[in-house]
């Protein structure tokens, strides 16, 4: 995929698509999407959560990082836990509250 950085035509807007990398990724439907990553993370694999608000989900990140006794990052609204502590997250989510979904393999 090829994006256009110039254009000569007067008329060109760039397009208001989603972000791939950002949290626009799935849908804003209150439901908190888990998956396992390791692109370009050299193979070390982390769990991304999405879907968590903007205005909660520094908050989230300080206590999952806390509980599991692990390290992560907020990267574009994303939350970032190294490690394959997939089920731990769940289990932690859903008892938080949320609505937790597995996606990807």
């Amino acid at each position: 995929m090829s994006n256009i950085v110039f254009s000569t035509n007067p008329d060109w807007q760039p397009q208001q698509g989603r972000d791939q990398d950002g949290p626009g990724l799935f849908p804003n439907d209150g439901v908190v999407r888990l998956r396992r990553e390791t692109k370009g993370r050299k193979g070390a694999g982390v769990i991304c959560v999405y879907g968590i608000g903007p205005e909660r989900v520094g908050e989230v990140a300080k206590k999952l990082k806390k509980q599991l006794g692990t390290g992560g990052a907020v990267k574009k609204g994303v939350i970032e836990i190294q490690g394959d502590r997939l089920e731990q997250i769940k289990q932690w989510l859903e008892k938080a509250g949320f609505t937790v979904k597995q996606v990807g393999g």
